[in-house]
């Protein structure tokens, strides 16, 4: 079975506003397996390099075009900014932060590579410092040809356990997709270029089907709910693989039953110290549901372990056969 390519963000970064072309999303998404294969957490010293074989395989270009693609992608990437809002940590007043993605980019035209360093502010919205992150399958956004299609699909997948995104307003919609002020201003021109046509491929080519809800003051449209739903794995591969890997590892993942996880769920999603993990304008129940599918992850239950020995979680023991 071909292993996953993990791609993880911080939610602040999922939720940030940034306008990237296709092949420069490509490029952070090859910069994060990259620094997850070498197995260690980036630094701003931490130089990551990007071949353009890497490129070619992964999405499935053309030799000859991928290291094209990459040159100048890098150097978009280099010009380029996000901006987001944020908590300042000394006055904890709201702050809004622009920030750029790389502070370096080199090409090297003989070995078909370049190389990038990501900006200080940038490491800890890329690793998995934090317990507030979406994580998806590369695999998942490698086929999409929309650089408004990968957006939400990171939107949505922020949602994952709930199966809808809050009401997202239209002027911030814009925003977090990276569509222009000058550009597709009458609605119908929006819908077709950017929400159609990115909901259209998600659904061909990602793990989820996806839909739309349009919310109107009066007869304008003024925001929308992305509503969407797991499309069903063949033979459910995923139970068998969980089931595997509890056999093997009793003492890191435990088999909580549901009313555990239930009260557990809404028990952690009241800490305090988690509260600012959940995703930006989600209320107490809608983090209470993603936490409980964390609890029943194998690989997403670990790090809930102290807060939930702090609240009195004893697992059962094993039964000896």
């Amino acid at each position: 079975m071909t292993s996953k390519k993990l791609i993880t963000k911080d939610n602040k970064l999922i939720s940030a506003s940034y306008s990237l072309g296709i092949p420069e999303q490509r490029i952070i998404f090859l910069a994060i397996i990259a620094a997850r294969e070498q197995e260690k957490i980036i630094d701003a010293r931490g130089v990551l390099q990007i071949h353009a074989s890497s490129y070619q395989e992964q999405f499935k270009v053309e030799k000859h075009s991928a290291y094209k693609a990459l040159k100048s992608a890098a150097k978009g990437l280099f010009d380029a900014h996000f901006e987001y809002d944020d908590v300042h940590e000394k006055t904890g007043d709201l702050v809004h932060r622009i920030v750029r993605w790389v502070q370096s980019v080199a090409y090297i035209d003989k070995t078909g590579m370049i190389e990038l360093q990501f900006t200080d502010a940038v490491i800890p919205l890329i690793t998995r410092l934090s317990e507030q992150y979406t994580e998806y399958d590369l695999k998942q956004v490698s086929e999409l040809q929309s650089e408004y299609s990968i957006r939400l699909y990171e939107l949505m997948a922020q949602w994952k356990t709930v199966g809808k995104t809050n009401k997202i307003t239209l002027d911030d919609l814009r925003k977090k997709l990276g569509v222009g002020t000058e550009q597709y201003k009458a609605m119908h021109n929006f819908k077709a270029r950017v929400l159609d046509l990115a909901i259209k491929q998600i659904n061909s080519f990602t793990d989820i089907q996806a839909d739309y809800i349009q919310h109107k003051t009066g007869r304008a449209v003024t925001g929308f709910t992305f509503t969407f739903k797991q499309k069903k794995a063949p033979e459910q591969l995923a139970t068998a693989t969980n089931k595997n890997r509890d056999n093997a590892t009793p003492d890191l993942f435990h088999n909580m039953t549901d009313d555990q996880i239930s009260t557990f769920s809404k028990r952690l999603a009241a800490l305090p110290e988690l509260g600012s993990n959940a995703p930006m304008g989600a209320s107490v129940d809608d983090f209470a549901r993603l936490i409980a599918d964390d609890l029943k992850d194998t690989d997403k239950q670990a790090k809930y372990s102290k807060h939930l020995a702090k609240l009195g979680f004893k697992a059962a023991k094993s039964k000896v056969k």
